[in-house]
């Protein structure tokens, strides 16, 4: 729907021919996963909402890169009727998305039964799955794309070892994909040829946002009960980035006849209307009344397997709008072969006892067998969540199988 309403659009009011219409269309319909997970953190949306945008601007990725390569070799006449095309595209995407699950369930289950002889291994071992997952899709030929976002996605979710550790050198390699990513990026804008385009990009860029933005949301969701409200802020959330710009880079490399001002465009309209919806979506979320200042925070539990002795040592951090704060130990209720042993409060470390408060900023050393560890997590989650009365307000970790 954003590709067919900008493409409109982008002939009828700019007039661009319908090959970069639609190219148009295509790289500026892919909202960026970056620039919505960055603006998340800032705004605590209720997590059915957050979950909606994540998941859309992470899965959109994958078919729009299929859509924008195609229009890119429209004029050479060689992917035969449309039918045939759009099975082609239906067959890459299913089969990214099985190696996806294949390589990410494979390799979770592999990590959590494998103990790696260094924790520097774990982060190594899970960037390798990603390179296996996107190579292994791609020389199957589906959508590498679609592929190591599944993996990731079941990866990042998954109870590894040394989880903390990973996501940490996981947002490291980002940061320096980034800063790569925009260096090259600059080299390929030249300033003084933008100004051409800022109307052409300020008109599209209207279109997009106001129009097919919110058309394709509200017939996407009709099936869905979401509210007026919750379906005003997902419209505006669709944040543009730098992977329209590299997309934009595609019909370049193929020398598509304004390959040049399609780049230009949307180079003009990433930069004015990110500057323009950015600052603007948690006001938009406060105004609506959908930002949730009370929503807790999750708890960051590390696990690291002891092998000899079948057991796992969880490192728990409580984040300051953690409900586990005023949380005595013995109302974790933990599971038999789940024990908090040690409590670090002020760079100082004591064994608790059953009366001991949990304070914002405690770090607790859990021990857990193999057989309990699971649930022994779900517990503290659920009460970093929902306090001591966590399974009577259906947060999860129900306590009834634990007394």
């Amino acid at each position: 729907m954003s590709v067919a309403v900008t493409a409109l659009a982008a002939h009828f009011l700019v007039g661009l021919d319908w090959q970069a219409a639609l190219l148009m269309g295509a790289v500026v319909s892919s909202t960026d996963a970056a620039a919505v997970f960055s603006v998340l953190r800032k705004v605590p949306l209720p997590r059915r909402l957050s979950g909606v945008l994540e998941a859309e601007s992470g899965f959109n990725d994958a078919p729009v890169v299929l859509l924008v390569v195609t229009f890119s070799e429209m004029g050479n006449g060689g992917h035969g009727p449309w039918y045939l095309l759009l099975g082609k595209i239906v067959l890459e995407l299913a089969i990214g998305l099985l190696a996806g699950l294949a390589v990410g369930k494979l390799g979770e289950l592999g990590l959590r039964h494998v103990a790696l002889p260094a924790s520097g291994l774990y982060p190594i071992a899970v960037l390798a799955l990603c390179v296996l997952a996107y190579a292994g899709g791609a020389l199957a030929h589906g959508s590498g794309f679609l592929a190591v976002y599944v993996a990731a996605l079941i990866l990042g979710n998954g109870k590894l070892p040394h989880r903390p550790a990973v996501r940490g050198f996981a947002d490291g390699m980002a940061w320096i994909a980034q800063i790569g990513l925009f260096v090259l990026l600059g080299l390929l804008v030249t300033p003084h040829e933008l100004w051409n385009d800022v109307w052409p990009g300020i008109v599209i860029g209207l279109a997009l946002t106001l129009l097919a933005r919110p058309l394709s949301v509200l017939l996407c969701l009709q099936p869905f009960k979401l509210r007026w409200q919750e379906k005003t802020l997902l419209s505006w959330a669709g944040l543009r980035g730098a992977v329209p710009i590299v997309l934009a880079t595609i019909p370049m490399v193929a020398d598509v006849e304004g390959s040049q001002r399609i780049f230009n465009i949307v180079f003009v309209l990433v930069v004015i209307f990110t500057v323009v919806q950015g600052p603007t979506l948690p006001w938009l979320a406060r105004t609506l009344r959908l930002a949730d200042p009370d929503e807790a925070e999750d708890l960051d539990i590390e696990s690291a397997p002891l092998e000899r002795l079948r057991g796992h040592l969880l490192s728990v951090s409580i984040p300051g709008s953690s409900k586990m704060h005023g949380v005595e130990v013995t109302e974790l209720r933990l599971p038999t072969g789940a024990a908090v042993t040690l409590v670090v409060r002020g760079g100082s470390s004591f064994v608790p006892l059953p009366s001991t408060v949990l304070r914002r900023g405690d770090e607790l050393l859990v021990v857990a067998t193999d057989e309990v560890r699971d649930a022994a997590e779900r517990r503290l989650l659920a009460v970093g969540r929902g306090g001591k009365l966590a399974g009577w307000l259906g947060t999860g970790g129900s306590t009834a199988v634990w007394h």
